[in-house]
């Protein structure tokens, strides 16, 4: 089964909220090697004016993600993950996150353009909070490689 090419438009819902963690943001840190001191000490990101330890800006993939899993999880998409290379990732920040945040992503099938046998899909996650504050958007491109 290829592409399924009418998910171009489809939008995916929240799911489940992302509650984020001071730890979460510090693994994620140093995994990063982001050297920043408000990403692990509170009091060094309050000086800076933030009201906790802040994120990373390329924190953001892992709620972005979550919402690529219900795309690539959906049976009607065609998708086979084990065909998929992540082509690209672009983040527009509306406000930092921080620890404390519980995010929502939303996801929109931009496009789907057919290559060959396989397909590059683009995707748009707007992320808020529970309340409905912007917090970023992010585009990504998976593209699918067509089966050998």
């Amino acid at each position: 089964m290829g592409i399924n090419p009418d998910l171009a438009g489809r939008i995916y819902p929240a799911g489940e909220s992302y509650q984020v963690g001071r730890e979460k943001i510090r693994e994620f840190a140093a995994a990063t090697k982001a050297t920043s001191r408000a990403h692990y000490d509170v009091e060094a990101a309050r000086k800076l004016g933030y009201s906790d330890v802040v994120a990373p800006p390329t924190f953001a993939i892992i709620i972005a993600q979550r919402a690529d899993a219900q795309l690539i999880a959906d049976p009607a998409s065609g998708i086979d993950f084990s065909r998929v290379v992540h082509a690209d990732q672009r983040f527009t920040h509306h406000r930092p996150i921080v620890a404390g945040d519980e995010l929502l992503a939303e996801l929109y099938v931009d496009q789907i353009r057919e290559m060959g046998a396989g397909a590059m899909i683009t995707t748009r996650a707007e992320i808020t909070t529970v309340g409905g504050e912007k917090i970023a958007t992010t585009v990504s491109s998976l593209l699918v490689r067509a089966e050998d």
